[in-house]
């Protein structure tokens, strides 16, 4: 099969390229060229260009490809997608769209999500921005046959990250640093909300078992874990991983957001809700699909990541003084 990866060296992406390579695929990977988290596959063949600032140039690149499968790992809002129809409209069998778990309705009206729960967020930009992707390519294919099939992950991870909610993103250490130093770590709510983490080479699974599958066009599908924790949880199995107790302070959502209004995307637009994910249709269609790496073996793997190498643990000093703020400002309200 012939597929090509628009991105595909970021922490998901990654685990799917090397599937994809490992299942005997002929894959092609355009990038723009610059450092990367993780190196491509050596037997993918490498394309450099920029898709976004420069369509006519890949246009010409690609110009005598066809491909079985398009996998876009970067498209975020609708010009991206218009982009995307103009490339690859009769240059591929499939186009997969990697949209987003956080396009589902926020609040929910239900805890258990399926492919067909509605698609609303309004306290997330990122993923109105995502939904209004989705509705342009399903226009696209109820009026013009165009080939898309929409990829929705959720929190989906490993091994250069460790996700907590209210981590730092680029520096994930400093959550694990905070436990290892006795310093209290913020879980919103009380700790009961139900979430659901994915190691990505368990995502990479239902990706790759998509690829090829034209008579998909059209279907959208999540693809998660079945594995179901509360937030306590997930930081107390963390912290057991490297000897210690959290020292865990409870506070509401909606109280973090009133302190922080850049939280509210992330809290009260995905991580502060209870969610349950079905992923019978995943199953259904990709019949060796099935999530084997539990979180206390992922979140063990990802810290043996970090031990094995000092510089890769930093430590993100503003969003450890933004939490102690933050604290202090609970304990004495």
């Amino acid at each position: 099969m012939k597929v090509l990866f628009i991105g595909g060296t970021g922490v998901i992406s990654s685990a799917c390229t090397q599937l994809c390579i490992e299942r005997g695929h002929e894959l092609f990977i355009l990038t723009r060229g610059q450092s990367h988290k993780y190196d491509a596959p050596a037997s993918a063949f490498p394309l450099r260009g920029d898709i976004r600032k420069d369509p006519d140039g890949v246009s010409k690149m690609l110009a005598d490809h066809q491909f079985d499968s398009v996998v876009d790992w970067g498209a975020f809002t609708p010009e991206h997608i218009e982009q995307d129809i103009a490339l690859f409209t009769g240059q591929t069998r499939q186009f997969i769209f990697i949209s987003s778990a956080s396009t589902y309705q926020k609040p929910p009206a239900h805890y258990r999500i399926t492919e067909d729960t509605p698609l609303v967020n309004p306290h997330w930009q990122y993923s109105r921005d995502k939904i209004a992707c989705e509705e342009r390519l399903m226009r696209e294919f109820r009026e013009r046959g165009f080939p898309v099939t929409i990829v929705r992950p959720s929190l989906t991870y490993g091994p250069s990250n460790i996700p907590l909610v209210l981590g730092s993103w680029q520096h994930p250490w400093t959550m694990m640093d905070r436990m290892l130093r006795g310093l209290p770590v913020i879980v919103p709510g009380n700790g009961t909300s139900l979430w659901t983490v994915t190691w990505k080479g368990d995502f990479a699974k239902g990706v790759v078992g998509l690829l090829g599958r034209e008579q998909l066009a059209g279907h959208a599908f999540h693809i998660t874990s079945d594995e179901t924790l509360t937030w306590d949880q997930i930081y107390r199995e963390a912290a057991h991983a490297v000897g210690v107790e959290p020292k865990i302070v409870h506070i509401a959502s909606d109280w973090i957001v009133a302190c922080r209004p850049e939280f509210e995307d992330t809290l009260l637009g995905d991580k502060s809700h209870s969610v349950v994910f079905d992923n019978s249709k995943i199953k259904r269609f990709v019949s060796d699909f099935v999530c084997s790496v539990p979180w206390a073996e992922g979140v063990r793997r990802s810290i043996a990541w970090f031990m094995a190498d000092p510089a890769r643990r930093t430590v993100d000093e503003a969003h450890n003084r933004m939490l102690y703020e933050l604290v202090q400002a609970y304990l004495g309200s």
